[in-house]
């Protein structure tokens, strides 16, 4: 039997079905035969580019693997991911940081695991790729978005002294335990956020390079991802953009020009620990006071800390 057989047998009898039976079957067929091992890793490259055509991304992949199956499926993807890439068209520098995030071959050993249980994860993981929903596109390349073009799309410059500062600030407001400065911090982060984002609109006038919006998508992770897609959207607009959040996928698209992206991705994920600290700092406060901490307390907490960061 050759090894493309087998696989097509074990998808077949797992992959179009929900049962576990039908899971066991095929990994059953895949465990017996250690010569299917490179094709089946040639077809998960190839549920992986098909990913990027139905308009996926690396941190797409990641975040609802993440979010359905757990750490042996996340090395898979991974895995694959990285497999892929090196035959994959340039996308843009968005995508390369999603590639680099992932880190190298050896960033994730995997534990060692008997064939039948490595061959159950692969199908699994395969079930949720063969499976995943279209998405619009964010393709930078083919949106022809931002600066002088290099072989991966867009070039972006270096980055300016403005966002080292910025990122300095933010760091700085992550790093306190008193809630008063770290808020002071990040009012001066966003201040200086808001003066790049006009320089660079400048700069692209002067250098006749301004192009329309572009797009990203942020990850909003549970728990209290409704509070958390209030707080990115209260980010978002003071930055001259618009979330939507796609609650049954956990993330928000958030529409507008590069500086204004950039300055939102960086906000919302310092604030995102901001708020753990600031919470952390509170809860202590509930249990000397005698009061049981809880999750509407964690939830009422979070949300008026949304509305508080939306006023400012």
């Amino acid at each position: 039997m050759s090894t493309s057989s087998t696989v097509d047998r074990a998808f077949r009898a797992a992959l179009y079905a929900t049962t576990d039976d039908a899971l066991d079957t095929g990994a059953s067929l895949l465990a017996g035969d250690p010569a299917a091992d490179a094709e089946l890793a040639r077809r998960g490259e190839e549920f992986v580019a098909n990913a990027w055509r139905r308009g996926w991304q690396p941190a797409d992949l990641v975040r609802i693997v993440r979010r359905e199956l757990d750490e042996a499926h996340l090395r898979l993807v991974t895995g694959l991911i990285r497999a892929q890439a090196p035959h994959d068209r340039p996308r843009g520098p968005r995508w390369t940081a999603q590639l680099d995030a992932l880190g190298g071959p050896g960033a994730a050993p995997a534990p060692r695991t008997d064939r039948f249980s490595h061959a159950t994860a692969v199908l699994e993981l395969y079930r949720l790729l063969l499976r995943l929903p279209a998405l619009e596109s964010l393709d930078e390349t083919a949106a022809g978005a931002g600066g002088a073009a290099g072989p991966g799309g867009r070039d972006r410059r270096p980055e300016s002294r403005v966002l080292g500062r910025i990122r300095a600030l933010l760091a700085k407001a992550e790093a306190t335990g008193f809630p008063e400065e770290a808020e002071a911090l990040t009012a001066k982060a966003q201040e200086l956020m808001a003066r790049h984002s006009v320089d660079e609109a400048l700069l692209a006038v002067r250098t006749h390079t301004a192009e329309g919006p572009g797009a990203c998508r942020i990850g909003v992770e549970a728990p209290y991802e409704q509070t958390k897609a209030v707080l990115l959207d209260a980010v978002a607009d003071a930055n001259h953009c618009r979330a939507v959040w796609n609650e049954s996928l956990g993330f928000s698209t958030v529409v507008g020009f590069d500086a204004d992206l950039e300055a939102v991705e960086l906000l919302y994920t310092s604030l995102l620990v901001q708020a753990g600290t600031a919470m952390t700092k509170a809860e202590a406060a509930q249990k000397a006071g005698g009061r049981k901490r809880t999750k509407t307390f964690r939830q009422s907490f979070l949300a008026a800390y949304a509305h508080r960061v939306g006023a400012r």
